[in-house]
């Protein structure tokens, strides 16, 4: 059963915390950016994708480790790194996601095949740093693979190494993303203390929607530097564009529905979930082209300074793949409660 906490008195200006984290998986650092606004101390970030890294270097203060994470050299050097950042401090917090498509049913018994290699990094990583508490992150559809069984798995995994976890789906746009997004986060801990999830900031009726996030961009000039260069459509595709109703694509199914690359959004709701397919998922609601970088960045509650590296395609999938900042924080917060540390 999920402990919900109320997090509303410190989310406009959390404290500083002491707590520190590392992010496995860390990608551009959605997760990152989102635990920073809690109030959260970096240490170290991981990833393999050069362009990401590139971009979380350029936004945090505190290092990040390139490299295969399966790899003996690069664990040396994340362990290192973050020995030499914490500096005989203890490590508060292991955050990260990891795929999921690697389980599979062996007779009875539920197995990783090599694809889920990343999970079991995952856990030796937190074995092996022991930090107090730990957070990862997943699709919603992880809690119905194989039955629950692979929820179960997860479970007495970190069980086996000392920690006591606990699940729920959060949305996104509860916490004030312009997007509604639901994914599974994990929240445990080895002190035996009560996990907490962070309860609803907003209503339904008050989600912010994908006008209130990018209305000021539709007169914005092209600008490379703050990652908003529309894509350059053939006419014909352009006038294809105009004639489409909200929720109406380009590109019809069997069925009769839309498929999902290239369907005009709702200027006055919430954003469907942003996707890493380089953008053809969203038509802009006012203007007969895709959406930006940056208009992909702000419904992903992406501050405006947070500038990303690589090309705009490298860009889209960046921001596809992460998680929402301000879902990272809401999590940051209800992990801080659970310390009793707010």
């Amino acid at each position: 059963m999920e402990n919900l906490i109320d997090i509303s008195n410190h989310w406009d200006f959390p404290s500083k915390s002491q707590m520190s984290f590392v992010d496995l998986f860390c990608g551009a650092g959605g997760l990152s950016k989102g635990l920073e606004l809690a109030g959260l101390q970096g240490v170290c970030g991981l990833d393999f994708f050069k362009e990401a890294i590139a971009t979380y270097r350029r936004n945090f203060s505190h290092p990040c480790v390139y490299g295969d994470i399966t790899k003996q050299e690069t664990k040396k050097e994340f362990y290192d790194t973050v020995a030499r950042e914490l500096d005989g401090k203890e490590l508060d917090l292991v955050a990260g996601g990891f795929p999921c498509q690697g389980f599979s049913i062996s007779g009875n018994r539920i197995v990783t095949d090599p694809r889920n290699v990343l999970y079991k990094q995952l856990i030796e990583i937190v074995g092996t740093l022991k930090p107090k508490f730990i957070v990862c992150e997943n699709v919603k559809g992880l809690r119905s693979m194989l039955g629950g069984r692979v929820e179960q798995k997860i479970l007495s995994d970190f069980k086996s190494i000392g920690y006591d976890v606990s699940i729920a789906v959060l949305n996104a746009a509860d916490f004030e993303v312009p997007q509604k997004r639901e994914r599974v986060i994990f929240i445990g801990n080895r002190l035996g203390l009560t996990n907490y999830h962070p309860s609803p900031i907003l209503k339904e009726t008050e989600y912010k929607t994908m006008g209130e996030a990018i209305a000021d961009l539709v007169s914005h000039p092209v600008d490379p530097a703050f990652n908003h260069v529309p894509n350059k459509h053939p006419q014909e595709m352009v006038e294809r564009m105009k004639k489409l109703k909200e929720w109406e694509g380009l590109y019809k199914t069997p069925s009769g529905g839309y498929r999902e690359a290239y369907v005009r959004w709702a200027w006055n709701e919430p954003a469907r979930t942003i996707k890493e397919n380089h953008g053809g998922s969203a038509i802009h609601p006012k203007l007969p082209r895709a959406i930006t970088a940056r208009e992909m960045a702000r419904l992903q509650s992406f501050p405006d300074d947070f500038i990303f590296e690589g090309g705009k395609s490298s860009q889209l999938v960046q921001i596809g793949n992460a998680v929402p900042p301000l879902l990272g924080k809401a999590v940051g917060l209800a992990v801080r409660a659970t310390a009793k540390e707010i």
